[in-house]
């Protein structure tokens, strides 16, 4: 038996006790957990790159206009259901000035987080249509979001991007849709867990596609900007983010402040409604929601149900952080590019102890250095790896829970790897090469 950085017998100890039957294939929150009982029983501290979750300070603009809300006595009334004002109006500048979209301050609406955003509309989006059931997932994708579905008893259907960039995405598309039970499609972009970015020639088709089937695409925001290969910072100047709504008017964005402004603990995002799909009416609502207005419905029926709005103060602190991003007295990325550095000699580190890099393109461009990227060991399925990797203090989640069909990878989440820990990963993966070589 070789000598691991953590003691072997407690490793096996603990994810014995753990009752996890299958470490590989455990979510998010196992993993969180069976690592931080690895850490106490062996008193080692792990390379953390499971979760993501944001590793630097929130943005101080958005803690000094909550706590100022507090101090306002916020905390003792209801917020609209539908949203602060300011936050609304602020939402809406923010879309012109990083979209370069129009929408109207109506369409923008807080929720607890984008998990409560996907799962307001999912419950929203199948009710609206009879005839449609089944939501489609470009993936790799989120992993929870098809939780959310078997929560709620939804269908979902599902494909690997990875074999259809490009123009090769059109016909899979047609494929799938043409068959007439989809209402929806979801991805995210920046891509979680892969961070491969759709190209303007992917999003027009996809946008084209979804019109043409009368289908309302999802665009998961939450990395917004954070393609590091471009500055996505300056309100109202190219480039922008790109989206789906250049191309389709029948849309729902969902834009974090977990991520690009750090402000994760107090679960407020924003969904974005295009106007035209606010506005939609669907018979198939009304037994369920009272009226055949989506937008009325997803408000006063599903965010009403769910958690009649979401944080009073917390909305007031992301309307600062807004206002100030739309005034451009404050740079968010400035914040968060840190973490394509850390990717940046991260990867570095993993390629020259013989891991690949398993999303490596963007077509024909090596992929941007972000918050996640993907790496895989000869001989070792991505299950396999993540439990060998407990036994060298280095923690990520398999691939395969994330709707790739690249089963031999990983996912690493750089944000909560501080640059001390360096040297320490650096040799564990040379003592995890010289045990497999």
């Amino acid at each position: 038996m070789k000598e691991t950085p953590i003691d072997y017998q407690t490793v096996k100890r603990i994810i014995s006790e753990s009752q996890i039957s299958s470490v590989g294939s455990a979510s998010i929150r196992e993993i969180k957990r069976l690592i931080t009982d690895i850490e106490e029983a062996s008193g080692t501290k792990f390379i953390r790159m499971e979760m993501g979750i944001p590793g630097i300070s929130a943005a101080q603009v958005g803690v000094d206009a909550q706590i100022e809300a507090l101090r306002n006595n916020v905390a003792a009334i209801y917020p609209d259901i539908d949203g602060l004002p300011a936050l609304k109006e602020e939402a809406a500048r923010f879309c012109k000035n990083f979209l370069d979209i129009e929408v109207s301050p109506a369409s923008c609406l807080p929720t607890v987080g984008s998990m409560m955003g996907g799962f307001a509309t999912f419950m929203t989006m199948s009710k609206a249509n009879p005839k449609k059931d089944t939501t489609l997932f470009i993936d790799p994708g989120f992993p929870v979001q098809k939780q959310q579905h078997k929560v709620l008893g939804l269908k979902l259907e599902t494909f690997d991007v990875y074999e259809y960039r490009g123009e090769k995405i059109r016909e899979k598309l047609e494929s799938i849709l043409s068959k007439g039970n989809i209402h929806s499609m979801i991805y995210s972009n920046p891509n979680n867990p892969t961070w491969i970015c759709f190209t303007e020639q992917e999003l027009q088709i996809i946008g084209e596609i979804a019109t043409k089937y009368d289908v309302v695409v999802i665009e998961d925001l939450a990395y917004f900007g954070m393609d590091f290969r471009k500055d996505i910072s300056k309100p109202g100047i190219a480039p922008f983010q790109p989206s789906v709504a250049k191309y389709t008017d029948k849309y729902i964005l969902f834009i974090s402040s977990s991520k690009a402004f750090s402000y994760a603990g107090e679960r407020c995002g924003m969904m974005i409604l295009s106007d035209t799909l606010f506005n939609t009416k669907y018979e198939g609502l009304v037994p369920f929601y009272g009226t055949p207005i989506f937008g009325r419905a997803i408000v006063y029926g599903a965010i009403y149900c769910l958690s009649s709005g979401t944080s009073h103060s917390a909305q007031y602190a992301l309307a600062a952080i807004l206002k100030a991003c739309n005034d451009g007295t404050y740079n968010y990325l400035d914040d968060v590019k840190v973490y394509g550095e850390k990717a940046a000699i991260m990867k570095k580190m993993f390629v020259e102890n013989g891991f690949k890099i398993v999303y490596d393109t963007d077509i024909d461009q090596p992929i941007a250095d972000g918050f996640y990227f993907t790496i895989a060991y000869p001989g070792f399925s991505g299950e396999e790896l993540l439990e060998e990797f407990l036994y060298y203090g280095i923690s990520a989640i398999s691939l395969g829970i994330t709707g790739s069909k690249r089963t031999e990878g990983l996912r690493a989440c750089v944000s909560l790897v501080h640059e001390s820990q360096f040297p320490d990963l650096e040799y564990r993966l040379k003592k995890f090469k010289e045990h497999h070589s």
